[in-house]
């Protein structure tokens, strides 16, 4: 809030936020600021004040003025020596998408926004937009015990003065090929590689299998993370349309025919953001897709420890031949232990290893016998049932607010988040909520291209708080 006792003056207090919003990516390249008009109502202040904070935007070089259309946060320039990434293809023509952009440029997603969030405490309330558990939840007597087990001298000695094992710890390779049959994946120790996180996974993956200018096929609405990662990387990026059953089959038979895709990335069990299952027969003709025009799908089942046992999975189906799992801990156990792994066809394996090696060499091995005494013990199993118990409980109060509220769900709310609909354009939404200390996920986020969007994904766990859409229904009146 504006403060008129500060000891800076208002233009310069509203020049301060815009600023930090522009650093964090809250606001992308490109965006259009509010008009003075529009600003002073919403900020209640007076219009030379918002003048007079534009002009130091302006000076700062962090926004340009264009005539007669208002501000905008000025484009990220291109680094030089080095080209613009290419733009998603279209499906119909194959060609690039046409950017509403100046210039012809898609602007950079604002993918890490979120993250950055998570790190600088937008404010003390439970975050909306965020996509992990709180801390409380996640609170435990366990972990110390396998830290202390995995810390102790013996163990110290025999692993922390040495090199792990490449494909990393083999303790916890053993429970996590135990841990995966319990879901009808069935891989060996030795078709399994620990990471550093789930992402660590998914770019070991890309950077194996794919080189600049492949094509990629990836679900739409998705994670920003994922179309930024493969953008950077200078992938073509495919947006398949996700629907309740799974992924829109004739989007992917008319890619294949049109661009060959190397790659298919799909969360196909509680699906980020909508919470989508695949479907028996849609995760059959996917793989059917898949062997007659030859590329492979990883499944990132991140949200597993959410979703019951039976829930289909593409590996289960396809025996590890075709697909490739990807599996992490950090949304319901331990985020900072930063332990992944990926499961993959036994002649893949070398291959994912040399680009293993080359990025990280090996994974630290202390907390991956951690990890593996978790998972032997039932600790984690345990763990997980009163996380989903939790949720469940959770995700019921946060659904009576929103629809108290006057929202809706394009989905039918299950997992850690919800697709919602405010009816209002919910970048601009986003902007208004920040300066009340909530970040919100809008919706334009999880698509590749970046388009107006009244959806919103919400974290079940930290919107059970009747302040939340309260504020959310003033500011979308």
């Amino acid at each position: 809030m504006l403060m008129k006792s500060s000891a800076q003056t208002l233009a310069e207090q509203l020049a301060t936020r815009f600023a930090h919003r522009i650093r964090d990516r809250l606001l992308a390249p490109g965006a259009r600021l509010p008009s003075v008009r529009q600003c002073a109502q919403q900020q209640g202040v007076s219009p030379s004040t918002v003048v007079g904070a534009y002009d130091q935007l302006l000076a700062q070089g962090l926004v340009e003025a264009r005539k007669n259309r208002g501000f905008f946060v000025r484009e990220s320039a291109v680094t030089p020596g080095r080209s613009a990434p290419p733009a998603s293809a279209d499906v119909q023509a194959g060609t690039s998408v046409a950017s509403s952009q100046p210039g012809g440029h898609r602007a950079p997603l604002n993918a890490t926004a979120l993250i950055r969030g998570m790190f600088d405490g937008i404010s003390d309330k439970p975050q909306p937009g965020l996509g992990v558990l709180p801390p409380s939840w996640l609170e435990n007597a366990f972990l110390t015990t396998a830290v202390r087990r995995s810390c102790s001298a013996e163990t110290l000695n025999s692993i922390s003065l040495q090199y792990g094992e490449p494909l990393g710890d083999a303790a916890l390779r053993r429970a996590l090929a135990t841990k995966l049959a319990s879901i009808s994946v069935h891989a060996a120790p030795s078709q399994i590689m620990t990471t550093v996180g789930a992402t660590h996974a998914l770019d070991i993956v890309s950077r194996t299998l794919l080189r600049a200018g492949d094509y990629v096929m990836v679900e739409e609405p998705g994670w920003a993370i994922e179309f930024a990662r493969l953008d950077a990387l200078g992938m073509r990026i495919l947006p398949v349309p996700r629907r309740a059953e799974g992924p829109d089959l004739d989007v992917m038979a008319r890619y294949c025919e049109a661009h060959r895709p190397k790659l298919f990335v799909s969360v196909s069990v509680y699906h980020n953001p909508t919470g989508y299952c695949i479907s028996p027969a849609s995760a059959y003709q996917v793989l059917q897709l898949a062997n007659r025009n030859d590329f492979h799908v990883v499944e990132d089942d991140t949200y597993s420890h959410f979703a019951p046992a039976h829930s289909i999975r593409l590996c289960a189906l396809d025996g590890l031949q075709r697909t490739i799992y990807v599996g992490g801990f950090a949304k319901v156990l331990a985020p900072n232990w930063r332990v992944g792994y990926l499961a993959a066809p036994p002649g893949l394996v070398e291959r994912l290893l040399d680009t293993k090696l080359l990025s990280t060499l090996t994974t630290p091995a202390l907390l991956e016998r951690a990890l593996a005494w978790c998972i032997d013990q039932g600790q984690l199993r345990r763990h997980a049932e009163r996380i989903r118990s939790r949720l469940d409980a959770a995700r019921n109060r946060s659904v009576k607010l929103a629809l108290a509220h006057g929202c809706t769900f394009a989905a039918e709310p299950v997992g850690l988040f919800g697709w919602v609909e405010t009816g209002t354009d919910t970048d601009a939404l986003s902007q208004r909520m920040l300066d009340e200390g909530y970040l919100l996920a809008p919706g334009a986020l999880f698509h590749a291209e970046r388009t107006p969007s009244s959806l919103m994904r919400i974290n079940f766990a930290t919107t059970q708080e009747p302040h939340f859409w309260d504020t959310l229904q003033r500011l979308r009146a």
